[in-house]
């Protein structure tokens, strides 16, 4: 499945951006903590020399349920456009976690976030209260269609400034790397 989002910072509160979402399909509310692993031998599956995370491997546990996530990124001229997903559930997060210490993956962060979605037209609207990070709106459009990834990020982003939030420009990287960066954690 082809993931295209606009991810931004919002600098508003949460009452703020909750009374602009009336209008919207509120689809619930789902606490994640995600757990992002490398592998020390393969350059592909760690962060780059400027933490940047092309590839990478995700355990996410939400709401007692499991998943284990392949995340293959696509970038245009150094400028993160969309993200291939490979997903599915796991039953045993301890089994998954022992495997993964078997192959020799190491643990080098952990995402928690209180994440509450909403749906609107083809959208899907994500506010993230991340830990240790910030607030948070990620807007996507998923689809399995060839589109023009370029228009459709634009009409994301007309869709955003039209709620009137007080946001940042794009982020063209993802918590992860946010977090690295912020709490100056670097991979060798």
């Amino acid at each position: 499945m082809k993931e295209i989002e606009v991810l931004v910072e919002v600098y508003d509160d949460i009452l703020s951006i909750k009374n602009k979402f009336e209008k919207f399909d509120y689809k619930g509310l789902k606490n994640t903590i995600d757990e992002y692993y490398y592998d020390p031998k393969r350059d592909t599956l760690k962060p780059d020399k400027d933490n940047q995370l092309s590839h990478c491997l995700r355990v996410r546990s939400k709401n007692n349920e499991y998943s284990i996530t392949y995340k293959d990124d696509v970038f245009d001229n150094g400028k993160w456009l969309y993200s291939n997903e490979y997903e599915t559930k796991v039953e045993s997060i301890a089994m998954i976690k022992e495997i993964f210490n078997k192959l020799g993956l190491v643990r080098f962060i952990e995402i928690n976030n209180k994440k509450e979605t909403y749906t609107y037209n083809n959208y899907e609207i994500v506010i993230e209260e991340v830990k240790d990070l910030g607030i948070f709106m990620e807007v996507e459009y998923c689809t399995n269609e060839d589109v023009d990834v370029k228009l459709i990020k634009k009409e994301i982003q007309n869709f955003i400034d039209s709620l009137e939030l007080n946001v940042s420009e794009e982020l063209n990287m993802g918590k992860p790397e946010m977090y690295m960066k912020k709490h100056n954690i670097h991979i060798n």
